[in-house]
């Protein structure tokens, strides 16, 4: 179990409703994020209900709960960002002075499809990736990682399966990295590796597309990526 209180910011999401069902599943106090509370109460409920009704249900307690945006990020002492790049910069600004004392994992993908485009193609960002956005509007001294931009939303979200996945973690602060490979080990199937600097976030976004285009030409699979040649990993 993890020590860390982890809000999902954007959790009535496809993957923030996936990764508050894996923290949960795992016995991790989550905290569900929307700017709308009764939204995220819902999912919360979901979540809840989609444990207690699964085969590999804990007999531990869980903690999943829901609340409005702001109200999420203040307890947390990791946020993790897993929003649409068309409400990255709002969601941002709408956070910024409720993070304290905590760790900012950006989990957003910049693609097309947010405003109207194809799913396979990136768009371009002033900062250079979304992660580097978050760390320029993040409150200063609070660390940005990125993470979970190539798992499965619908794998995560079905509790009979395994996600068999490399997470990628870029960031600038090594503890910070520590920190979210440890939540990333609470999910059976997923593996941290340090990718680099944030700077890297540029190149572990755009993986996404690619993996779309992958999916689309395999019959809809749901597809991950893994790391060759590691004896380990963070």
């Amino acid at each position: 179990m993890s020590a860390e209180k982890i809000a999902v910011i954007g959790g009535t999401g496809d993957l923030g409703l996936g990764l508050a069902l894996r923290w949960g599943l795992a016995g991790a106090q989550v905290l569900i994020g929307s700017r709308d509370e009764n939204k995220a109460r819902n999912a919360a409920a979901k979540v809840m209900e989609m444990i207690g009704g699964g085969t590999a249900a804990p007999s531990r307690n869980i903690s999943v709960t829901g609340l409005e945006n702001a109200a999420a990020a203040a307890q947390a002492s990791i946020v993790v960002l897993a929003v649409p790049i068309s409400a990255h910069v709002g969601i941002l600004k709408s956070i910024r002075s409720s993070i304290k004392n905590a760790i900012l994992v950006d989990a957003t993908v910049p693609l097309a499809a947010a405003i109207g485009g194809k799913p396979t193609r990136m768009l371009s960002l002033w900062q250079g990736s979304a992660a580097e956005q978050a760390r320029e509007m993040a409150p200063p001294g609070i660390p940005v990682v990125a993470a979970f931009h190539n798992i499965s939303a619908v794998v995560l979200q079905d509790i009979s399966a395994t996600p068999e996945c490399d997470i990628l973690l870029c960031g600038d602060d090594q503890k910070s990295k520590e920190a979210v490979a440890s939540i990333v080990k609470l999910i059976p199937g997923l593996r941290p590796v340090d990718a680099g600097p944030l700077e890297m976030a540029r190149i572990a976004e755009s993986i996404t597309a690619l993996l779309i285009s992958v999916n689309k030409r395999y019959g809809g699979a749901h597809c991950g990526i893994r790391i060759t040649g590691l004896e380990g990993a963070v």
